[in-house]
């Protein structure tokens, strides 16, 4: 990897980092918000589900808007949207303000969902794109145990009497923000959008740059339409690209990250320990993603996703029977398989949902064909988001981890009969790819 591509990264993964930020936050910021407000139940629930449907909004234009005016375009306006949305919350004094600039930032981060990944694998070099994108993921795992570390700290460091923790907690997420929305504007626009628009005068300089192949010797493309994933040729990588990030959704990952100091608490381990254990499961979560940019470009991204579906599948089996013990638990063990779990997911079912989706789909309809996979993935994160609480009450922890084992089962059989391998292969190569399959 050269120094230009890089310093892109870094910049580009600001917006990971927010990401992350931003879905872990809420978690220490909430039971301030709802004291300093007087929050009822139900508008706590909209507060919490402002940034959601965000997302989803931003999900739902990104896509054309980045095929119509570029991936830098699009980048830049999620930046603004992250730097508003953490000052506007920290400076809110009203509980209505802080429901739309909660919604502001949720739409950032649905347009960094799509656009970042986006935009890493079109300007990777082929033999370097699934560690590149996977350091998305990475980002996103970073910005997670930002918030649980400054959160902690401003509640250990700040006076709760100035009201002032909640406020500080948003807009520390100022400062990627600031980072990004200057870097925003200093890289270059993907070349193979250039490429698309028939700019091709700025492609050549561009690939140089970035040690691309000369993108201009590919064949010209044909103008594509989003019913084309329904044909033959693109019927399965359409179906993976849904399928995958739902299953990432429905792993349980969530449960832990939402809910897992209850979830131990639960389990009789003390509150101070449930919380320290959760800056360990953010650590952890952190260096397990690091693995997966080790391997990701070394070993493919079948293996990765076939071994970390079946070790996941394994991990929440002796989590689910640990809790089923129910006699004085032991912590340790339980503890040890849930990182084991996020072992598995962080090499495998997190990060790898993102090279797929910015690998598989042809790039005339690249952006809106991920807008479609990122979309499911925000929906199923709500859904699964809201009912987990209701099947831990109903069924108990044991029987809600051995459900998300069922689904980490079906999401191994899934990639061990439809997942092609796409390592060091261009995208345009594995758009050939597609094309040759449906004609046998």
């Amino acid at each position: 990897m050269n120094k230009f591509f890089i310093l892109i990264l870094c910049i580009v993964s600001l917006g990971g980092l927010l990401f992350g930020f931003d879905m872990a936050v809420i978690a220490g910021a909430l039971p301030l918000v709802k004291q300093f407000f007087g929050l009822t139940p139900n508008q706590e629930g909209i507060f919490v589900s402002s940034a959601l449907i965000g997302c989803i909004v931003g999900v739902i234009f990104t896509g054309s808007f980045s095929d119509k005016y570029g991936r830098k375009p699009a980048l830049i306006v999620a930046s603004i949207l992250f730097l508003v949305s953490a000052i506007g919350c920290g400076l809110s004094t009203s509980y209505i303000m802080l429901i739309l600039f909660r919604g502001l930032g949720g739409i950032g981060v649905g347009i960094a969902s799509i656009v970042v990944p986006l935009y890493i694998a079109e300007i990777s070099p082929s033999q370097f794109r699934g560690r590149a994108v996977t350091s998305y993921q990475l980002a996103i795992t970073f910005g997670i145990l930002i918030a649980y570390i400054s959160n902690y700290l401003i509640i250990q460091h700040l006076s709760s009497q100035t009201h002032g923790q909640w406020r500080t907690m948003f807009l520390v997420g100022a400062i990627p923000a600031i980072l990004l929305s200057i870097g925003a504007y200093f890289v270059p626009e993907s070349p193979r959008w250039l490429l698309k628009v028939g700019r091709n005068a700025e492609v050549a300089e561009i690939s140089a740059k970035l040690n691309l192949q000369n993108l201009q010797d590919s064949p010209p493309e044909t103008k594509g339409k989003l019913k084309d994933l329904f044909s033959p040729v693109y019927r399965k990588a359409f179906l993976l690209g849904l399928l995958l990030p739902l299953f990432s959704q429905l792993s349980g990952i969530n449960a832990i990250v939402y809910y897992g100091p209850t979830i131990l608490l639960d389990s009789g381990i003390s509150m101070s320990n449930s919380y320290h254990a959760q800056l360990f499961f953010g650590l952890a979560n952190v260096l397990f993603t690091c693995f997966a940019i080790w391997k990701v470009d070394n070993w493919g991204r079948r293996p990765l996703y076939v071994f970390g579906t079946l070790g996941a599948t394994l991990s929440l089996i002796v989590t689910g029977f640990l809790f089923a013990t129910n006699q004085e638990i032991n912590n340790t063990a339980l503890i040890i398989s849930i990182l084991s779990f996020m072992f598995f997911f962080a090499f495998s079912i997190g990060p790898l949902k993102f090279v797929v989706a910015s690998e598989i789909f042809p790039n005339s309809i690249r952006a809106r064909a991920m807008g479609i996979s990122i979309l499911v993935m925000w929906i199923s994160d709500a859904i699964i988001g809201q009912l987990t609480p209701i099947i831990l009450d109903a069924w108990g922890a044991r029987y809600t981890f051995w459900l998300f084992a069922f689904f980490c089962a079906i999401a191994f059989i899934t990639v061990l009969l439809f997942l092609p391998e796409t390592k060091g292969k261009p995208l345009e190569e594995i758009e050939k790819y597609w094309k040759d399959k449906a004609r046998k």
